[in-house]
């Protein structure tokens, strides 16, 4: 009988569609047995006989693979691959697959509704109330801020559309499609999109949101030197990846009052149990970009629907394209 391992967490929590599809077609299945994210040792000790993994964003190294004796697809529920080796994949002749359209709406409304949060201190009211005060901030709309979006992939573009909706008429843009891809925004949103270099939206974006993967040419793209260009009062999003964004760097600046605030939902290390959590202006969120419920029962019926046309002879659908596999490639 064909065996499935679920890694991710919660898996089929709201729903079951997911463990119907697996039962239906004869594939016997087993569930994160600890209930949390699997460190690459955890994982490289459950692989063995399994002969699908439906996979969240443990560390999928080329320790895990060598333990994986049956192994033919990992099939990721969502989009990032950075937890994933498609090299070692690729040597080992593992199929990898993804969710990419799945999170894209709840992660999008989540990092407006943060910015909401940032330039209206509702974090601080919420504070201030349930400690007994009462204390009124000023704060600033969207629509008379300037905004900064690094990345406008499935993500950065929906946060753009959305945007468009709260009376943003004008966003700095950095992507490295360039100017084919900011027009076709502008004509899906109706704002106007000034393509910039990143050092440009340090220097003169009052919101900086991140929407990039994490590469080897990405990773700690933000440091001290990054932050220090920023606006006194600027505020900074990642609800992207963890490591973007040098977290040691981010704490001693923010500790000089350099930064109005930030909000965090991805960390280097997942669960986050480190100093932002000390700093009143950090919003952070656990991780918890794709879980409006609509999106994360897509994200597994997706990856699970996947899983099952390996292990019946099917056609997959939604292999990680070539290119995901060069970034690797050329990071080495």
């Amino acid at each position: 009988m064909p065996k499935a391992l679920i890694t991710t967490v919660p898996f089929a929590d709201k729903n079951r569609q997911p463990l119907d599809l697996l039962e239906q077609v004869g594939i016997d299945y087993v569930i994160n047995p600890l209930g949390r994210k699997l460190n690459a040792d955890e994982l490289a000790e459950m692989v063995s006989g399994f002969d699908v993994l439906i996979a969240g964003t443990e560390p999928i190294t080329e320790k895990v693979m060598a333990n994986a004796d049956r192994l033919k697809l990992i099939s990721r529920v969502g989009i990032g691959l950075d937890n994933v080796d498609l090299l070692a994949a690729e040597r080992r002749g593992i199929q990898v697959s993804y969710t990419p359209d799945a999170p894209a709406a709840a992660v999008s409304e989540l990092t407006i509704g943060l910015m909401l949060t940032l330039l209206r201190s509702i974090h601080l009211s919420n504070t201030r109330m349930h400690e007994g005060g009462w204390y009124r901030f000023f704060g600033r709309r969207l629509s008379e801020v300037t905004i900064g979006i690094i990345g406008a992939g499935r993500i950065g573009g929906g946060v753009i559309r959305g945007l468009a909706g709260f009376g943003v008429r004008h966003i700095l843009l950095n992507d490295v499609r360039g100017h084919p891809l900011a027009r076709s925004l502008e004509e899906a949103s109706g704002v106007t999109i000034d393509l910039v270099d990143r050092e440009v939206i340090y220097q003169r974006a009052d919101i900086i949101s991140l929407h990039i993967p994490l590469t080897a040419h990405t990773r700690n793209m933000i440091r001290k030197a990054q932050l220090l260009k920023m606006k006194p009062d600027a505020l900074l999003l990642n609800c992207a990846r963890g490591g973007l964004i040098n977290e040691h760097d981010l704490v001693e600046v923010m500790e000089t009052g350099h930064l109005s605030g930030v909000a965090i939902d991805v960390f280097e290390r997942e669960p986050y149990f480190g100093p932002l959590a000390q700093i009143e202006r950090c919003v952070l969120t656990a991780h918890m970009g794709s879980m409006s419920i609509d999106c994360r029962m897509r994200m597994e019926i997706e990856a699970t629907e996947e899983a099952v046309r390996c292990l019946t002879g099917q056609a997959l659908q939604a292999l990680v394209p070539s290119q995901e596999y060069d970034v690797q490639r050329e990071g080495l």
